[in-house]
């Protein structure tokens, strides 16, 4: 069976190799014919290219890069969508896939299209609600008229995939029902699998980490094992609350002494230490650590606890952080805020989280008052409940079936 992926997001990005290579190379280890299709930027793929196309050729998998514009951001979305779009039609004609698989918005409105054109299988993958999204991290404001008008064309275009897609890939059961809600959806019709971010528990387990490693990290780190250790991972721009995690370290430290809060990000430290600075933090207790994903399991192997914040809006409903699989498989409890997407179900099953209600002093240190419960929790537990929503062997499985039953249709 030929696949056509098409991704408005590059291969050469950290998110193209954490959340679409390593699905893509286990379909084709399953014998389905799939060929990549994204835009790359020019630094990163200058960079990461020969990695990136040597990974996907041990794979088996076919890739197919354009390059991704630096124009003023309405023309290059225009430019990107037309040379993923030409190339598309190009390979289409060429091979006629019997599925094109879309990643996000960008990539559908083009999936569509091949769908009415060449009779493709359409799988609108939608990652979240990306047009709500965008009005809640404050990248479109409704008052402005362009910006509106785009949002109002998104949500149309957002029906129209969801009633015209073979299958829709929600990444939440909250959005799943919430789409289902709507009255302008017909439930019977529109087919939708539910397959969070998954992690790669060959990567994220405790049997790869060696305790004299940790303690050459702890010593480099300056980090004692003493030392209460909260971490944080990712990025800390748009969604994640760098001042509330702040504030909540802020009321640890001054009941636990010891803690540390370890940053594991490639952002910007200074902003991190003078955010710190700025609500009293001393920095030494601050430590900000780089790192490349393979280095990631080690560093977060230091964690008393993880610790992340993101913004509860309407869109978050939807959202599955890649974050979340990655801790827990590493049998490392969380403390994180309610209302993101599946995750309040998911860390109560797994009697290894705490779930903030609101961002102030009182429930911060409500949640502190339980920290021994959530360190002393079950390690295997946590991680036994990862496998079961987070596994990529189980998340490589649903793609498979989902490919399937649309040929058996």
């Amino acid at each position: 069976m030929k696949v056509l992926y098409i991704s408005y997001d590059g291969m050469t990005d950290p998110l193209g190799q954490s959340q679409v290579m390593p699905y893509l190379c286990g379909l084709a280890l399953k014998g389905y014919e799939i060929t990549i299709l994204s835009c790359e930027k020019k630094e990163r793929f200058k960079k990461h290219n020969e990695y990136i196309a040597k990974a996907l050729n041990t794979a088996s998998v076919n890739w197919i890069p354009v390059p991704y514009s630096t124009l003023p951001s309405f023309l290059s979305k225009q430019l990107n969508l037309f040379r993923l779009q030409k190339k598309a039609y190009e390979f289409c004609k060429k091979n006629n896939p019997f599925i094109v698989h879309c990643r996000s918005y960008m990539a559908a409105l083009i999936g569509l299209k091949i769908k009415n054109k060449f009779g493709s299988k359409f799988i609108f993958d939608m990652r979240g609600f990306w047009a709500d999204e965008r009005i809640d991290g404050r990248i479109w404001d409704l008052n402005n008229f362009i910006q509106k008008r785009l949002y109002s064309f998104f949500k149309k275009k957002e029906l129209e995939f969801l009633q015209k897609a073979d299958m829709t890939i929600s990444l939440t059961k909250h959005a799943k029902d919430e789409i289902h809600s709507w009255p302008s959806i017909n439930k019977s019709s529109v087919k939708i699998e539910v397959i969070p971010c998954c992690a790669d528990f060959d990567l994220f387990s405790r049997q790869n980490i060696q305790i004299s490693d940790v303690n050459k990290i702890r010593e480099k780190l300056n980090i004692s094992k003493n030392d209460f250790v909260v971490t944080y991972l990712g990025s800390v721009g748009t969604w994640y609350m760098l001042d509330e995690m702040i504030d909540f370290f802020k009321e640890l430290i001054q009941r636990r002494t010891s803690a540390k809060f370890l940053f594991i990000t490639l952002d910007d430290s200074e902003l991190i230490y003078q955010k710190a600075i700025s609500k009293n933090i001393l920095p030494q207790s601050i430590i900000i650590c780089p790192a490349m994903r393979n280095e990631v399991p080690l560093l977060l192997s230091l964690s008393s606890v993880s610790l992340y914040f993101i913004k509860p809006f309407y869109s978050k409903m939807a959202s599955s952080p890649t974050k979340t699989a990655e801790i827990m498989g590493l049998g490392i409890p969380i403390i994180t805020n309610t209302g993101i997407g599946d995750s309040d179900d998911i860390l109560i099953e797994s009697k290894g989280g705490l779930l903030i209600k609101d961002f102030s002093a009182e429930e911060y240190n409500l949640a502190i008052d339980n920290l021994d419960q959530l360190i002393f929790a079950d390690k295997q537990q946590i991680i036994n409940t990862a496998y079961k929503y987070f596994s990529l062997n189980k998340g490589i499985d649903h793609y498979a079936n989902v490919y399937q039953n649309l040929k058996n249709k």
